[in-house]
């Protein structure tokens, strides 16, 4: 007799796993929180090296954030997708996407080191999904999903540079699998969703002061965070 777990049973999981994940984001994030032209940070703000990548951090972004943060993403992700096998695809790519939009927010970077692991573990991950019993999306569709999105946003780069960098456009590429898995409608809404929140994120900053137009503001967070939103659209339609 096999054991399946119930939604509230699967969800728990998730956030545990997530929870686990998250603890082993500060260090990363502090290390690739740098300048484009500067090398990933060897050393703690005290000067003493910094031993290893992965692990909590008395420096940088707040661990108890980053965990409790990657452990909602997690537990969100599982109550909509069930145990379809798509969810273990959702679990590996949560907790860098997390990272993604830590060092995006901290510094307005995309390293290639993440932006390429997410489209690499991404196409990867939902392979083996697809090869699975029930699946709810199509790798097909994840393929042309990276090929479409990471193209829109390589046109918008080339039509208008000062709004999109080319992390941009790599991090397209990875949130283009997950979102085309579902299909072209959620593809469409998560694009969407993404450049709607930054634009009331920057309406809203713009109306406080904090911020000028023409400002340069973070674009990342809020592409993973529409693509979240379409990929739990597309896991509860699907």
């Amino acid at each position: 007799m096999t054991w399946s777990p119930s939604p509230p049973e699967l969800a728990l999981l998730a956030a545990v796993w997530g929870a686990a994940a998250g603890l082993l984001l500060p260090r990363p994030a502090y290390r690739l929180s740098v300048e484009p032209d500067e090398p990933w940070r060897a050393a703690d703000p005290a000067g003493r090296p910094i031993r290893g990548w992965l692990g909590p951090a008395r420096y940088g972004p707040s661990t108890t954030g980053l965990a409790s943060g990657t452990a909602l993403v997690c537990a969100l992700l599982a109550a909509a997708t069930g145990t379809r096998p798509e969810l273990g695809a959702w679990l590996l790519l949560a907790p860098l996407g997390v990272l993604l939009a830590t060092v995006d927010f901290a510094v307005h970077r995309l390293p290639d080191v993440l932006t390429l692991s997410l489209a690499g573990l991404a196409l990867l991950a939902l392979g083996v999904a697809a090869a699975l019993p029930e699946p709810g999306g199509s790798w097909r569709g994840a393929l042309l999903g990276a090929a479409g999105l990471g193209g829109g946003y390589l046109v918008l780069l080339l039509i208008y540079p000062p709004g999109i960098g080319f992390g941009d456009v790599k991090l397209a590429l990875g949130l283009g699998a997950a979102l085309g898995w579902y299909g072209w409608g959620v593809l469409f809404v998560g694009a969407f969703a993404g450049i709607c929140l930054n634009g009331l994120y920057a309406g809203v900053l713009v109306v406080a002061r904090r911020a000028a137009r023409g400002s340069e503001l973070p674009f990342g967070p809020f592409m993973l965070v529409g693509a979240c939103a379409g990929v739990l659209l597309g896991a509860l339609a699907a």
